[in-house]
């Protein structure tokens, strides 16, 4: 794991993030996810400077296209940011997730 994905892995793991449970290097379907939380049906991406690379976006389009239909919802957060403001991608992952518990809420059929 890079610096900043292991900054993140402490700060999420063991549910120290809302009561959540967050796997790493979770695998779906052919790819392989940083960070999930089955739960909320959520993948965290860390992104690095190979990120920006024209054929890693069309790589990474793909990917965040078949995961969205398999309903799981993708943050993608620049390396950047979790080194220089921890605190607000937590912030960020959080609201991700309880926004994902509200639409999972209203997707419900109640008899």
């Amino acid at each position: 794991m890079t610096l900043p994905e292991v900054m993140l892995w402490q700060a999420v793991r063991a549910n120290r993030l809302n009561g959540l449970k967050f796997r790493r290097q979770h695998p779906a379907g052919p790819y392989i996810l940083d960070f999930f939380c089955a739960e909320r049906d959520l993948a965290i991406e860390v992104d690095g400077g190979v990120h920006g690379d024209p054929d890693q976006i069309a790589h990474d389009q793909r990917r965040d296209a078949w995961l969205r239909e398999r309903g799981i919802v993708v943050l993608r957060l620049p390396a950047s940011y979790v080194v220089q403001g921890l605190s607000g991608v937590l912030e960020m992952i959080g609201q991700a997730a309880e926004e994902q518990r509200q639409r999972k809420r209203s997707y419900r059929v109640r008899p």
